[in-house]
């Protein structure tokens, strides 16, 4: 059943145009004529200096079925992705950033169609080989063509809502039966639940969509024959210079959901053993570096309610991730995220917050722990004493299993964490040798920071910027008292 159009076509923000659902009777018909409609969109589209999403999207939908591009070879299919691709990226030269990366959502559901069915086959033959390259080769194409998207700091991935329900407007790529998470097939439910909350936001669109092509590389990379070690850290190097060089919060924003989950979406392309290596890759680049463009400071773009939606969110994945390793035994990972966190910027905004509305000493705080779990215990003690820090209860972000002492016990030393969780100067050796997890972190991420660094310079070099040192704080443990 198709999805109600009416919020779109009664937007008063859009193109003079025939009907959307013209368009979707047309497309349904078992012999549609496009021609007379392909018209039609194209003068509104072509009148304007920008664009809007909604024409150049049923515009391209329109262009693209009157192709009748072959389906029943792979390579076909690959060329079909391709034109698709260059149709889009032709018709929005003229928009912004975020726009001209959301707009890319179409040609991502093609690629991962493909590669869904390559993965099927027996990928030692040579077709299959070369099959898998141009796939890789095109999802490198798409992924440069997003980050000069996101290079373009005079939109910087930011597009005002434009009034258009995404609900109704994906239907233009769909087919009868199909439904929003079919154009998404990247992402989870809870992701598109947030894509539809938030319609007409083609910030955070734009951000589902990157972060769909972010995924789709790290698979195709799980099927390069490289050993699990070397393919680690090469997806991790990559990862933390993409996060970088896209400079995207919503980005940051949508994989942080995700992360929350049982299993990452990408179940149907690797196996549960690639799904946990790449999780954990995951953990790795988003609680042990801390990135420039979350800085409130600098996110100028975001409010500061919705930085701190994302800080909860990237606190509880902190906590999770800790838990995460300690169960499966990892306990050198578990203690470098605690570490990591304690020492980190992220860990002083979050106090810092709590301190801007309620007056309380830094011994205090210190006193609690700087664990994650320490720092939650502490702020569902303050929500039980009537201060809701972040303006809503971390128990709507949080639900995992947090027993908690009566709040009397929460002011003493019992609040802190116990030794299989709790780190800090005085009570890390009671694990190991904090040079061991000053080194694992420090390996880890030495490449990658050069990555991050070269990444950032070339951006700005294409855009004839000033370069501005990308802000790196350290990981490594404060010195002992």
């Amino acid at each position: 059943m198709v999805p109600s159009l009416m919020e779109f076509t009664n937007s008063p923000n859009s193109d003079p145009q025939p009907s959307i659902q013209t368009v979707i009777d047309e497309i349904h018909k078992e012999n549609p004529n496009f021609s007379h409609l392909i018209q039609q969109f194209y003068h509104p589209m072509q009148s304007r200096l920008d664009p809007s999403l909604e024409s150049i999207w049923v515009y391209t939908a329109l262009t693209f079925r009157s192709r009748n591009h072959p389906k029943d070879d792979i390579f076909d299919r690959i060329s079909a992705a391709k034109d698709l691709f260059q149709l889009l990226s032709s018709c929005s030269a003229p928009c912004g950033g975020a726009k001209s990366a959301a707009l890319l959502a179409p040609v991502v559901r093609l690629v991962h169609d493909v590669v869904l069915e390559l993965f099927k086959r027996d990928l030692g033959s040579k077709k299959e080989k070369k099959t898998l390259k141009e796939v890789k080769s095109l999802v490198g194409v798409i992924l440069g063509f997003i980050n000069v998207c996101c290079c373009d700091r005079d939109s910087g991935l930011i597009d005002s809502g434009s009034g258009w329900s995404f609900s109704g407007l994906s239907c233009v790529w769909l087919n009868r039966n199909e439904g929003v998470g079919d154009l998404l097939p990247l992402v989870s439910e809870e992701v598109i639940g947030g894509v539809k909350e938030r319609d007409g936001d083609v910030s955070y669109l734009a951000g589902v969509v990157i972060a769909e092509v972010f995924l789709l590389k790290m698979c195709l990379n799980c099927k390069g024959g490289t050993s699990r070690e070397e393919l680690e850290t090469e997806l991790r190097t990559w990862a933390v210079g993409s996060f970088t060089g896209f400079q995207s919060v919503y980005l940051f924003e949508v994989l942080l959901r995700m992360l929350l989950e049982k299993t990452l979406p990408v179940t149907s392309l690797v196996s549960s053993e690639d799904e946990v290596l790449l999780r954990k890759v995951l953990y790795d680049v988003i609680i042990l570096v801390e990135y420039s463009f979350l800085d409130p400071k600098k996110a100028i773009h975001i409010t500061a309610e919705h930085m701190k939606i994302i800080a909860m969110r990237r606190l509880i994945l902190a906590h999770e991730a800790v838990k995460y390793f300690r169960e499966r035994g990892d306990q050198r990972r578990s203690i470098s995220y605690t570490t990591a966190f304690s020492s980190s910027q992220f860990y002083s905004q979050i106090v810092k917050w709590v301190k801007s509305q309620i007056p309380v000493e830094d011994s205090s705080v210190k006193s609690k722990g700087s664990s994650p779990k320490a720092l939650i215990k502490w702020l569902l003690n303050l929500e039980r004493q009537g201060f809701l820090v972040f303006g809503d209860s971390i128990l709507k972000y949080h639900s995992p299993d947090m027993s908690e002492p009566p709040a009397s016990k929460l002011d003493s030393d019992e609040m802190d964490d116990g030794p299989s969780f709790y780190i800090d100067n005085k009570r890390l050796d009671d694990y190991t040798d904090d040079e061991r997890v000053n080194e694992y972190i420090s390996t880890a991420f030495l490449t990658a920071a050069n990555t991050m660094t070269s990444v950032e310079k070339r951006g700005k070099k294409w855009k004839g910027e000033n370069s501005e040192s990308e802000e790196e704080s350290s990981l490594s443990d404060e010195d002992s008292e």
